[in-house]
């Protein structure tokens, strides 16, 4: 989904240990960012969407790449940042509040994945951001809809189980996990700043609570 980007930037480590910012266009090396921007797309096709590639073609990185990835994100005063990572290196849960506690007061909405296993990870753990887990699309096979969990730690719900994503090479493929979860959150969230844009992180989050489809149903 190429077209759908409008911008790129890699943080690699120079020979010195320093980070840089490679502002050139980049690929997808494992199909897992296109799926993200494919999903955001197709419920918010308006929304401009830059990519930052901190993983590799396993999925896999450092946690001083991925914090400079974000950092560049909230440097560059993106209004939305769909996180489908995370990390459980306690190592890096000090650096990683403070980078949301900024975007936070910066009004950049984080829309966290949890991890897909039942460890914790952060920075979904963190109370600011809109941590979201997959539920099964045969509760409901909208996109728009969507669940609150009032136990944490996550505590939205999205489609995210057998999804048809797009892919490397033009393709579509079927994929589950909570990383195809939070793009569907980060797409509404893109809609409902679309409309409201002067809504704070925190106004998002109350917002999306009151109108999920369990809460709605129970009014």
């Amino acid at each position: 989904i190429a077209g759908a980007v409008r911008g790129w930037s890699e943080p690699t480590v120079t020979a010195n240990g320093e980070i840089n910012f490679v502002s050139d266009p980049h690929s997808d090396l494992s199909g897992h960012g296109t799926a993200c921007a494919g999903i955001i797309h197709s419920i918010a096709p308006d929304a401009e969407i830059y990519s930052v590639r901190v993983l590799g073609q396993r999925l896999s990185g450092k946690g001083k790449i991925f914090a400079s990835g974000l950092r560049w994100a909230i440097d560059n005063n993106m209004n939305v940042i769909n996180l489908s990572l995370g990390t459980s290196n306690a190592e890096h849960f000090a650096k990683f509040h403070e980078l949301v506690d900024e975007a936070y007061y910066r009004k950049i909405v984080l829309v966290t994945a949890a991890n897909n296993m039942p460890i914790i990870s952060f920075p979904s753990l963190y109370s600011t951001v809109i941590s979201t887990a997959c539920y099964d699309g045969v509760i409901s096979d909208d996109p728009l809809d969507y669940y609150y969990n009032p136990q944490p730690p996550v505590e939205f719900a999205a489609k995210g189980v057998d999804r048809e994503v797009a892919w490397l090479d033009g393709r579509y493929v079927r994929a589950t996990g909570n990383s195809f979860a939070a793009p569907n959150m980060s797409g509404i969230v893109a809609r409902l700043l679309g409309k409201h844009p002067s809504l704070t992180p925190f106004q998002v989050k109350s917002v999306l609570s009151s109108l999920a489809n369990n809460v709605v149903q129970n009014v």
